[in-house]
């Protein structure tokens, strides 16, 4: 069977009914302040913008991989320039380029 006696005084036991309605009373304020709609909508804001700075950063590492592989395509260990591989493209853009003045010199005409 328990114990039932208590040996606080009466204005100990108001004491810790002031402080846990007063505990009590910040936690309602809390909530109040965690479901607000101003609160709710920053942290789906704040949520996004996480989302989309760790997208982004994700995004900026594979681009920089990418270049970092094409250029590994057209430059040696030592930093010059393959010419087997620059010439050929060099080639083909410069005929790419000149087709298309072609074609929009044509359809002027």
């Amino acid at each position: 069977m328990a114990d039932t006696s208590d040996t606080r005084t009466p204005a100990q036991i108001e004491a810790d009914i002031k402080r846990r309605r007063e505990v009590l009373a910040e936690t309602l304020d809390e909530i109040g302040v965690r479901v607000h709609p101003r609160t709710i909508v920053g942290d789906a804001k704040a949520k996004v913008v996480a989302n989309v700075d760790h997208t982004l950063g994700r995004a900026y590492v594979q681009v920089n991989r990418v270049v970092s592989d094409v250029k590994a395509q057209f430059v040696d260990e030592t930093g010059s320039p393959r010419l087997e591989r620059v010439v050929p493209v060099a080639v083909v853009a410069v005929g790419l380029v000149g087709l298309l003045v072609l074609g929009t010199r044509r359809r002027k005409g």
